[in-house]
């Protein structure tokens, strides 16, 4: 049966009263009145001692520990509150480390719920954005199938839009590979010195008649210097501004223009995208870099796009040691930039050379 903390105290405070009174007996001279008084002064003074130490320092932080305990079974620890025990207090370590656990146990506990429903979400949008492509291989193949194979113009035209959208499929799986190998550290990034301009260069080359074809004007500010060297991942780079020009022309209407702004920042290297696209609903900014999530769903495969993009771009700079930011307005368009760190002007190394 447990003691509770006054019991306790009364015991110990008897025990102690009757020791001393028994001492006491043993001396010369010593009154009945005196001994009487003596024990009832030891058990009162006593009793409060006794009852001050079993309650403040030893019961109550055990009812600490105990509620500790119980929140943990429950896996119940969002309630609980840090407690402040006293100096004096000789539980006060075992209390500390059982609190430590408990809000590690608790960010475990979210981590994994997090973790869980970020599973449900991508196993979700993964299906979603895997099934139209097949889908639609499928449609066209199967209309060939029922006989549409003998017209040729019927032919050749479905057995374009099946390899088109086979080729969709091809992107959206190669982008999640090349996530999931980022993520689980099997992509290094090969660091050298290269110049920047000259990489945005010819990423404007590349994508100049996808501008063309909605007049859209590709430039640099006046302000960019002639070169500017940066120590990256040249070919992730590269991925980087492909995605972001690439998006930046996509989403301009017509007649629009996208411009490229590299500046020196003392320790590091901007570059910065400038678009004068549509914009980005501020509700929507801090998810765009979110896997498959995208600002215009019902035109989502008009654009088109494996919807991984962006989400590639987040990661690789984050093997940078660097942050994407976006900055944008509804009708007059958004500006993407991030910083690398500074290179040493030289010759860049051809990797591909090396590995022959």
């Amino acid at each position: 049966m447990a003691l509770k903390p006054r019991a306790l105290a009364l015991l110990s405070s008897l025990a102690l009263a009757g020791i001393t009174t028994l001492f006491l007996v043993l001396v010369p001279g010593t009154t009945p009145t005196i001994l009487w008084s003596i024990f009832f002064l030891v058990l009162l003074t006593g009793y409060l001692l006794f009852r001050l130490i079993a309650e403040f320092l030893f019961f109550r932080e055990i009812k600490n520990i105990h509620a500790i305990l119980e929140k943990l079974k429950d896996n119940d620890l969002e309630s609980f509150a840090a407690t402040k025990p006293s100096s004096l207090n000789p539980l006060r370590s075992i209390n500390k480390d059982l609190y430590q656990y408990a809000e590690t146990k608790q960010q475990e506990i979210e981590e994994l719920k997090r973790m869980e429903t970020f599973r449900r979400e991508f196993i979700a949008d993964v299906s979603h954005e895997l099934k139209t492509p097949i889908f639609a291989a499928q449609g066209f193949v199967h209309t060939l199938l029922d006989g549409a194979v003998e017209d040729k113009k019927v032919r050749n035209k479905f057995l374009k839009k099946a390899a088109k959208s086979l080729d969709g499929l091809d992107i959206l799986v190669q982008d999640l590979l090349t996530i999931s190998q980022m993520e689980s550290g099997e992509i290094r990034m090969r660091m050298e010195d290269f110049d920047i301009m000259e990489l945005c260069r010819e990423i404007y080359d590349q994508l100049e008649p996808k501008a063309d074809k909605k007049n859209i004007r590709l430039g640099f500010s006046d302000t960019c210097p002639p070169v500017a060297y940066v120590q990256a991942d040249f070919h992730r780079i590269y991925q980087v501004m492909i995605n972001l020009v690439s998006n930046a022309i996509k989403y301009t209407k017509k007649n629009g223009s996208v411009l490229l702004n590299i500046s020196d920042t003392g320790d590091h290297i901007r570059v910065e995208v400038k678009d004068t696209g549509r914009g980005i609903p501020a509700a929507d900014i801090h998810r765009i870099f979110e896997r498959f999530y995208r600002v215009e769903k019902s035109r989502s495969k008009e654009k088109g796009g494996s919807g991984l993009g962006l989400s590639i771009v987040k990661h690789i700079l984050e093997n940078h040691q660097s942050q994407i930011e976006v900055q944008s307005k509804v009708g007059v368009g958004s500006v993407f930039w991030f910083n690398l760190g500074k290179g040493n002007p030289a010759p860049r190394i051809s990797w591909e050379d090396d590995d022959e």
